[in-house]
């Protein structure tokens, strides 16, 4: 087995960065909004005593918002690895160009 270089390396360790950037950002999509509707909605459940109608409303809103924001997150990322790769194709083309003069 060969040891990596530096540049093989550097390429693992950014793409470890991107997916765990990824990581948090959806999970922040997820953990927020429904939360903080949790939360808000017993509160607003208790003080002026709906039943549950804040508390389900509420959650249900934050179930939509947190579906677009990860389908937002993860178009963003996808067009980032469409990007990568497609410049990564570029570069092997460039340097097997460049290999044969």
């Amino acid at each position: 087995m060969q040891p990596q270089s530096n540049k093989d390396k550097n390429k693992s360790n950014e793409w470890l960065r991107v997916g765990l950037i990824m990581f948090t950002e959806t999970t922040g999509w997820i953990a927020f909004p429904v939360i903080g509707a949790l939360f808000l909605g017993k509160w607003l459940d208790t003080k002026y005593d709906t039943g549950q109608l804040f508390f389900f409303s509420l959650t249900a809103g934050a179930f939509i918002i947190s579906s677009i924001g990860i389908g937002v997150t993860g178009l963003k990322y996808m067009k980032r690895i469409e990007s990568a790769d497609r410049e990564s194709k570029n570069n092997k083309e460039h340097e097997r160009r460049s290999d044969k003069s």
